[in-house]
């Protein structure tokens, strides 16, 4: 996901030290820095602005660093009158958020001008967004009544302060946001560092997530160091990023032919991953709050699997081909998963790659190969590749080497080949490639996130997951958000949307297909909130 340092309470650090600041700031995971913009010099803040040669100066450090500018706050006096020059200069350093502080005497006047400004905007390719500040109490009513042009950056640390409480503001006004900026307050309404205070961040974040936003720290003093702040927020961001608290599971099968959902049960609590039974087409196997489950489809009836230690299993769960038994990705503590085989009625599981990470994906057909995403410390990080290993366990062996995020393999059915996706390319995008690891091929090229190839039981249909190109990194695949099912023949032809639905990480993580490859299990998801 996208995250960005406003630069306002920041940009004294950042003059006395441009690449230490940097440095830190792009290893806690921030992109873009949000600097505050002024045609002219302003007397009392030469250290809290930037004019345009400061653009010039500073953005070629930043694309050193991996970081962007994506909006910038405006002071002027009247938007208006600065328009042209304001739209040259966002052209110019490839600006596209224009950012306007709330006018504190709202009224109906000021909602044509500002609707004035973002058509003219929006004509140019740009976006108007007012963000809150204190004391704006008119700020929801102008959002109502603007046109469409007119945007909102919600900071919903004001919003607490002001006794709104955000998640309900966020959701209320949700067609008209466009970035989070983040502000916190203790419970005596001071300002402390962000994720520090009263603002609820998770559910703050699971808004972002889903509607694809910039998240934005905007922090104006710190009681400590403000770079240790930074960081802070960063690992704040990143815990949450797999967050899926007040969410609701759905357990769908779906008609590739027809595009008709048939909706089988509503969770309370998060299932993931169905794998369909080929030789008992009643039973599906999916995981949740760790454990492997059956569900029997005619009786909505579901059963947890008894797998002994392995009851921290993650949705990376394969049949073996007779499905005598059930091969589990399980992690003693944190995301150390191991691969572990076990009897599908249940028993005690045998640990297969002492290795770790590795997260499953595929079986061959004749039994002889599970094939797996690992990673794999190489001294200067992790590498992410295919591998594959004996069901018996021993020695496993290396499919891809490439730098890129490699996942997701799965033999075909007649075990010629393993697809699986790879950002070798850019973008998550799905690839073919021989049973030895050989002859990669590319096999979608759409400009999106594409995840999780799965084939048919006839050999002739590939079903995927598609996320969208910005909503997130390439090698993300995250929870609550809009996504597509994509399906292509088996050469890669005739590549098509089949389904979009709020899903993500747990829709179909793992082959899903009915034996009549036609029939598709999948899972989409709710998120409750205010």
């Amino acid at each position: 996901m996208r995250y960005g340092l406003q630069m306002y309470g920041l940009n004294p650090l950042f003059l006395q030290n441009k690449e230490h600041f940097l440095t830190r700031a792009s290893k806690a995971g921030f992109r873009y820095l949000e600097p505050c913009l002024a045609l002219s010099p302003i007397s009392g803040l030469e250290d809290r602005i930037w004019l345009e040669a400061d653009f010039e100066a500073n953005l070629p450090l930043l694309r050193k660093f991996g970081m962007g500018i994506h909006s910038c706050h405006v002071f002027t006096r009247d938007i208006l009158a600065d328009l042209q020059e304001i739209i040259r200069i966002a052209k110019k350093f490839g600006i596209s958020q224009i950012v306007l502080p709330c006018p504190k005497d709202v009224n109906p006047a000021v909602a044509v001008d500002l609707t004035r400004a973002g058509d003219r905007l929006m004509e140019a390719g740009l976006e108007l967004l007012i963000h809150n500040d204190k004391g704006d109490a008119g700020y929801g009513w102008l959002l109502a009544v603007s046109g469409d042009s007119v945007c909102a950056q919600v900071d919903v640390g004001w919003l607490l302060y002001e006794g709104i409480d955000p998640e309900t503001f966020l959701w209320k006004h949700q067609k008209k946001i466009r970035s989070l900026h983040y502000k916190d307050f203790d419970e005596n309404r001071r300002e402390t560092g962000v994720g520090r205070g009263t603002v609820d961040m998770a559910a703050c974040f699971q808004f972002a997530r889903a509607k694809e936003l910039i998240q934005i720290m905007d922090q104006d003093s710190s009681r400590g160091d403000f770079l240790e702040d930074v960081e802070f927020v960063g690992q704040k961001f990143a815990s949450l990023i797999q967050e899926r608290s007040n969410s609701k599971s759905i357990l769908c099968i779906l008609d590739t032919q027809t595009g008709q959902v048939r909706k089988l049960r509503t969770f309370n609590r998060i299932v993931e991953a169905p794998n369909w039974m080929q030789t008992d087409e009643d039973s599906l196997i999916y995981n949740s709050d760790g454990r492997i489950w059956r569900y029997r489809i005619s009786t909505d009836t579901e059963t947890p699997i008894a797998s002994g230690r392995c009851i921290n299993c993650n949705n990376d769960h394969v049949l073996s081909p007779d499905e005598k038994h059930i091969a589990v990705s399980h992690s003693d503590t944190g995301w150390m998963s191991q691969i572990y085989i076990l009897p599908i009625e249940g028993g005690e599981p045998r640990l297969v790659t002492p290795n770790f990470p590795s997260f499953l994906h595929g079986w061959s057909p004749d039994g002889k190969e599970l094939s797996y995403c690992a990673f794999r410390d190489r001294g200067a990080g992790y590498e992410v590749d295919v591998w594959a290993i004996s069901p018996e366990g021993g020695v496993e062996w290396q499919l891809t080497k490439n730098a890129a995020f490699n996942d997701g393999p799965e033999y075909s059915p007649d075990g010629r080949h393993i697809w699986f996706n790879s950002t070798r390319t850019g973008l998550m995008q799905c690839w073919r490639m021989d049973r030895d690891g050989s002859n990669p091929r590319q096999m979608t090229f759409r400009h999106r996130n594409n995840w999780f190839p799965h084939v048919s039981p006839d050999g002739k249909k590939v079903v995927y997951l598609s996320y969208s190109r910005d909503g997130l990194d390439p090698s993300e695949h995250l929870p609550n958000m809009d996504v597509e099912l994509g399906i292509m023949d088996y050469d890669g032809a005739n590549d098509r949307t089949l389904l979009k639905f709020f899903g993500g990480q747990g829709s179909i993580n793992v082959n899903s297909w009915h034996r009549d490859s036609r029939h598709l299990a999948f899972v989409m998801y709710e998120l409750a909130h205010k």
